[in-house]
Formats: C-alpha cells, structure tokens, sequence
C-alpha cells in the first residue's frame, strides 16, 4: 500500500508576522497620542479604535484591554531609557560627563517617546496605585538614585560646588528636562542633541556675560 503523505506545516509567512508587529506599533502610537491628549480615565478603547481608523471590536484582537495597552507603552520607554541610561553608567566617565550624558539621553527618549513621556507625568502619581503598575514606583526610586548619586559624586569630586544643595538640583533638572515632552516636537528645528547642549549650557554655565 502506498506510504500516506503527513501533512505539511507551513510557518506564518515572516512578511505577515512583521505586518502584524508593525501594525500593532502603529496602533500603540496611537493610543498613546490619545492618552496624553486626552487623559488616561477620559480614553476608551471605542476612542482609540476611531482615531486608529477601525471598529473597537477589531482592536481587541491586537489587546485586551486600554491597561494592556498602558503598560506597554510605559514598559518600553522606560526599557528603552534605561537601556541608555546604563550605558551611560556602564562608561564610568567624570560626574559632569556622567550629568551631561544623562541629560542627552533624556532628551533622546522624549523624542523617541513624547507622547509616553506625557503620560508618565501626569498619570503616574495615580497608577503606582494599582498592582499591574508597580514597575512605575520601582523605576522613580532608581532614577532618583542615579542623579543624586551623580550630584553628590560631583560635589565630592569637586566637579560642583560645595554648596549645591543635591536635592534641589535634582528637582530642578528632573522637571526642566522632562517637562519639554510638553512643546517638543520630533522633526523639528532643533534635536535632542542640540537641545540638551543648550541646557547643559545654561545649567552647568549660566546665560549672562561673563566680565
């Protein structure tokens, strides 16, 4: 008797998996525009799907829900930016080199990530509150210890003055550089990397004339 041919499997075609992948970054980037216009508690799912340009039923095939969605779009700037950020570390430079480095890495992120950046400022205070967003507390105490680590390295180095209050400082730089996610724009004018030379500028160097 002839032999029976096992049917074959056949792998999805890589081009529909990569359309697939492609599609739900698409799809993430407009949640998150939605989100940071309009607010977390304000967006539904309904919202996002008409602002996507398809039926709601239709985006849960890519996500469960507007927290799944949440989180993923808080998980991968805040991968992302600590992804540079240990780099930066990892390089062991002075702590002026080490603020400086740090400070272009932010603004890289807000480029990368505006819309999720916008997000994180005005909705994290309220999702720390909910189990499924922890990793949002955990990631502020680590970026609070990693820049007054450096303000306090630079004090004892005597790369900044004496008298920096660290605490303050740190305030300070957190809130300027971040909250540019509010007017930046990508692709315009300036980059990241010009922006944050003109920041350290005015930090490390002030604005007036020196005699």
């Amino acid at each position: 008797m002839p032999t029976k041919k096992k049917p074959q499997v056949t792998a999805p075609e890589p081009a529909a998996a990569g359309g697939a992948r492609d599609r739900r970054g698409e799809l993430l980037n407009t949640a998150a525009e939605v989100f940071a216009e309009q607010g977390y508690n304000a967006t539904t799912v309904r919202k996002i799907a008409d602002h996507a340009g398809m039926l709601a039923g239709s985006l849960y095939y890519h996500f469960d829900s507007k927290e799944s969605m949440l989180e993923e779009i808080l998980r991968t700037f805040l991968d992302e930016l600590w992804d540079g950020y240990d780099t930066v570390l990892g390089a062991r430079l002075g702590p002026r080199e080490t603020l400086e480095a740090l400070v272009t890495e932010s603004f890289r992120e807000i480029d990368r990530h505006r819309a999720a950046v916008a997000i994180y400022q005005k909705e994290s205070r309220q999702l720390v509150a909910q189990e499924r967003f922890a990793f949002l507390a955990e990631s502020q105490a680590r970026f609070e210890k990693t820049w007054l680590s450096t303000l306090e390295r630079g004090v004892a180095d005597r790369a900044f003055r004496a008298d920096l209050d660290v605490r303050l400082t740190y305030r300070f730089v957190r809130d300027t550089v971040w909250v540019a996610a509010s007017w930046y724009r990508p692709g315009g004018q300036h980059s990241p990397e010009d922006i944050a030379r003109q920041y350290l500028s005015m930090v490390l160097d002030g604005i007036a004339v020196r005699e």
